[in-house]
């Protein structure tokens, strides 16, 4: 068997050597031994120039990347992870109220709260590898080189999710070699660093998806999700899922939506609704889904998913979203000012570097991600707007003209009145609502937190009255002197208020009584006597920004006159002060802001502050009562509420009616409300007087509105039932009122001994009253002065009570004013007092009256002279009658000849009057008749007319 098979071989290695000996046989060995040395050849020179090739592509790619320096694992994930964020407002409750403005809008997510159709279609269309690959796919690399080196017009690109995220966060968008060698070689360093979940959740939250319904830029799956389809992104169905992953290839010429919101043209709709369908197909095509969830998409109407415009918090809320910003950024600076090592106080000095930190600050906000809470009681703002926008008694709506800075075109537009309104919680200083204006739109300026202005008479409790209670001059019923005064002004003319009927001087009155009515010549006194101590020290404690140093001198400032005055918040947050037993708490309107991990950056604070005792707290209050009583300046305001509370208030208007405010406060919350155009110069209410409320009448029908409707939708904050409680120290006492000194004898006597609230503290009436002195006296021209002793007697009130020369000197101060105007008839002690002074008469005799006659009566008018103290009337020569100068000027006659002499305080009489006659009627003597029978009949007696005026008398009948 062995022997067979050795000779089937030999047999055919014969055959080969014969084949190898034929001529064609030599010729085809020796074609290949050249085909193989040149197949050799080849080789070799492929794979030299192979090497060179990859030597000069390498040395190529390092030197592209040689100065890129080695990014280690933390910088390079920090890098990656920030990314911005739209920070977000939320309101008293954490109620979301929408986000800050910014240039693009993003909110963070996970991969749990991201549907699995949108992981499955970023997969096939973006990285169909992305669970293989280390960062790069080399063979869409090349492919992607070899188009760009071919300028191919079909540029199919070849970043995976791990260069597309090293493009966005860490490189720019530049497009160039050395850029997209850069990126190779980070995608690769950062596979090494992150895990495919966290590359991939991050790529889904930094990349752009065009625009949302309202026109704003977008970026990041959740903000897609919510912006185009109102939902969130866990809860997409496959058609939306692909058309969002679709979006980033051409985010702008995809989005359904145009630039400045709402739903483009059908006609631009296709590109976005084409790319949808191309990302199905290729979710098809890696088997993702089956072909009936493909068919069933593909026939989805994906276009009544889209979402409508809607608007934005800013539009809803313009001026509540841009005070939350301002106040953020304010807050930010100065952390960020911290973190650099700079003292925060320093940015509210030096102008430059509070700029440069609020633009770092601004730009922190809108990126960071931030969730800003803040105060304000959403209920309660929505209400305070409803009613601030139906008020209809602003007032008068003026034009002004407005020049384009740009074109230099002018334009009319209106000019109404302005609005701002505050209401602030006492005890936290948090600002719960507030009224920023009219139309944001047409005025953007927030009336309620950023227009300074003069606060009028409402400056009179904060800088008067309770700074002096606070330091021991007065009590609440402790006398003030409204009587005018003239000041010396160095280089002008005379300072000389007066009050708001200009013609008004009550004289000696209570403080209770001067604030109530809001008395400006008795505020202006009593700041005269405490300026030299610095009242406005109180102020500056209370949070009054814009003080200047002539507002600590200037007495005009005592009822508003301050140079740049003061915001609605600040006079508001003012009076909460005393609500809070005389410690001022800051207005606030941010409580605290997080970071994107939920850590608290930043937590308000509150740092009371000492300004006045709980006992001149609460005196101040008590007074304030007053002013919505009968008689004060605030009567009407309670009419308009509908519950009751116990409020204190004040009523503010400034020269000319170019603001009018109304402050007013319950142990709860202040509330403060301002009307006035924006043109400081136009009145309110000057030529316009039967055309509008006054001005005093509009702010308080507008602050109870607002009152009630705080009441209506949060009662719990406003706390009707609360009550103020009178501190210990505050005590009753009584004391003289003209003095306000200790009640002596002859006070007592005179019945004028009153009593009201003394700090205890500060002050008590502990000497006794030495103003009293009995007293007869004359009127002239309604005020009352001491009698001469050549004052006929006729003309004399004896037994009055008067007041002593010192007492005028020292109640009128260095001022002076007129002692006659300090017992008006109009005064609270009228009845009861005589000024004391001493009518300083001429020397002339007084000038003489003429008479008329009417129906027996003569009358006649004033003498022209100033010290009359009354006439005589004179009958047939003799003295009949003595009429006091204040009485009715008539008297009434019968027959005779009558004239009238004026008298003056010393005694002197001017010449007689005209004289008037009254004939006597004549009488006709009746002849007896005898009649028939010589019975003589008697005759009638005549009619005699009557004497001073009386009835017509018939004399009785003869009996004889």
């Amino acid at each position: 068997m062995t022997s067979n098979k050795k000779n089937r071989i030999d047999l055919i290695e014969a055959k080969l050597s014969e084949f190898e000996n034929t001529k064609w046989a030599k010729r085809l060995r020796i074609s290949s031994s050249v085909v193989w040395n040149l197949f050799l050849l080849f080789i070799v020179t492929g794979l030299t120039l192979s090497v060179f090739a990859t030597s000069v592509g390498a040395g190529y790619f390092a030197s592209l990347v040689a100065k890129e320096p080695l990014r280690p694992k933390e910088e390079m994930r920090n890098a990656i992870f920030t990314y911005e964020e739209t920070s977000e407002i939320y309101l008293a409750g954490d109620v979301y109220i929408g986000k800050v403005n910014s240039d693009i809008e993003r909110k963070e997510t996970t991969l749990a709260n991201v549907s699995p159709f949108i992981l499955d279609a970023v997969y096939a269309t973006e990285d169909e590898y992305f669970r293989e690959h280390n960062g790069i796919v080399p063979k869409a690399i090349f492919r992607g080189l070899f188009q760009d080196v071919t300028n191919s017009s079909n540029q199919t690109g070849g970043s995976t999710l791990t260069q597309q995220l090293i493009k966005n966060q860490i490189l720019t968008n530049e497009v160039s070699y050395e850029r997209k060698a850069k990126e190779i070689l980070l995608a690769m360093r950062l596979e090494h660093f992150m895990k495919k979940e966290e590359i991939l959740e991050a790529y889904l939250n930094i990349i752009s998806y065009g625009r949302n319904a309202n026109g704003q830029n977008i970026a990041g799956v959740e903000t897609a999700a919510e912006g185009i389809f109102a939902k969130s992104a866990k809860d997409l169905n496959l058609p939306q899922s692909a058309y969002i992953a679709g979006l980033p290839q051409g985010p702008f010429a995809y989005t359904p939506f145009k630039s400045g919101g709402g739903l483009k043209e059908d006609k631009f709709l296709t590109a976005g609704i084409d790319r949808m369908k191309t990302v199905l197909f290729r979710m098809k095509e890696t088997e993702y889904i089956t072909n009936q969830q493909y068919e069933e998409a593909i026939a989805y109407d994906i276009k009544k998913d889209f979402r409508d415009k809607s608007e934005r918090a800013n539009e809803r809320y313009p001026y509540l979203i841009q005070e939350v910003q301002n106040r953020t950024v304010e807050i930010l600076a100065k952390l960020i000012a911290k973190e650099d090592g700079i003292d925060p106080k320093r940015l509210a000095k030096e102008k430059k570097l509070n700029e440069k930190y609020s633009i770092m600050a601004t730009r922190s906000m809108q990126n960071d991600g931030y969730r800003i809470y803040s105060t304000v009681n959403k209920d309660l703002y929505d209400k305070m707007r409803v009613i601030s926008d139906e008020f209809e008694y602003y007032g008068h709506t003026f034009t002004r003209e407005v020049t384009d800075p740009d074109t230099g075109e002018v334009s009319i537009k209106d000019d109404p009145v302005q609005v701002g309104a505050m209401m602030i919680e006492n005890n936290t200083g948090k600002i719960l609502s507030f009224v920023g204006g009219r139309d944001h739109q047409q005025e953007a300026l927030n009336h309620a937190t950023q227009a300074y202005r003069q606060n009028g008479s409402s400056m009179k409790p904060l800088l008067v009255i309770a700074p002096a209670i606070e330091m021991g001059y007065i009590g609440a019923g402790s006398p003030m002197v409204d009587v005018k005064f003239s000041v010396p002004q160095a280089g002008g003319k005379p300072w000389s208020p007066s009050n708001y009927t200009k013609s008004m001087e009550l004289g000696i009155v209570p403080a209770r009584e001067a604030l109530a009515k809001s008395l400006n010549l008795a505020t202006a006194r009593l700041y005269r006597d405490i300026v030299d101590r610095r009242p406005a020290e109180f102020l500056d404690k209370m949070g009054i920004s814009k003080l200047v140093p002539g507002d600590y001198t200037n007495f005009a400032v005592s009822y508003g006159g301050m140079d740049i005055g003061m915001t609605v918040e600040e006079n508001t947050n003012a009076y909460g002060t005393f609500a809070n037993d005389g410690k001022f708490i800051d207005a606030y309107l941010i409580e605290k802001i997080e970071d994107m991990e939920g850590n608290i950056v930043f937590q308000h604070e509150s740092t009371p502050v000492d300004v006045f005792s709980p006992e001149t707290s609460y005196i101040t209050t008590d007074m304030l009562r007053d002013v919505l009583k009968p008689g004060g300046t605030g009567a009407k305001l309670k009419s308009h509420l509908n519950f009751d509370i116990d409020l204190a208030a004040k009523t503010g208007t400034t020269q000319g009616y170019g603001d009018a405010w109304l402050i007013g406060y319950n142990p709860n919350v202040s509330l403060g409300v301002w009307l006035g155009y924006k043109n400081r110069t136009r009145s309110l209410y000057n030529n316009l007087r039967g055309k509008t409320l006054h001005p005093s009448d509009r702010t308080s029908l507008l602050f109870a509105r607002l009152l009630n409707g705080a009441n209506e939708v949060t009662p719990e904050l406003v706390g009707a039932a609360s009550r103020f409680k009178q501190p210990a120290g505050v005590v009753t006492s009584s004391f003289c009122g003209i003095s306000g000194l200790a009640p002596s004898e002859a006070c007592s006597a005179a019945g004028l001994v009153i009593s009201d609230l003394f700090n205890s503290k500060a002050m008590l009436p502990t000497e006794a009253d030495d103003s009293i002195i009995s007293s007869s006296y004359v009127t002239i021209q309604g005020n009352r002065y001491i009698a001469l002793p050549s004052t006929p007697a006729e003309f004399v009130t004896a037994g009055g009570t008067g007041v002593n020369e010192a007492f005028i000197t020292r109640i009128l101060g260095p001022w002076k004013g007129d002692a006659n105007k300090l017992f008006p008839a109009n005064s609270l002690f009228a009845s009861k007092i005589v000024s004391g002074s001493i009518f300083k008469a001429d020397e002339a005799n007084p000038v003489a009256v003429t008479t008329t006659l009417t129906d027996n009566t003569i009358s006649w008018g004033d003498s022209p002279s100033s010290d009359v103290v009354g006439y005589y009337v004179y009958k047939n020569g003799e003295k009949v009658a003595a009429i006091p100068e204040a009485a009715a000027k008539s008297y009434s006659v019968g027959v005779g000849s009558y004239y009238v002499v004026a008298v003056d305080i010393t005694g002197r009489l001017s010449a007689n009057s005209n004289i008037v006659t009254i004939e006597a009627p004549e009488v006709v003597p009746v002849v007896p008749e005898v009649p028939e029978g010589g019975v003589v009949i008697p005759p009638v007696s005549p009619v005699v007319p009557p004497t001073n005026g009386g009835p017509v008398v018939t004399p009785p009948k003869n009996d004889d």
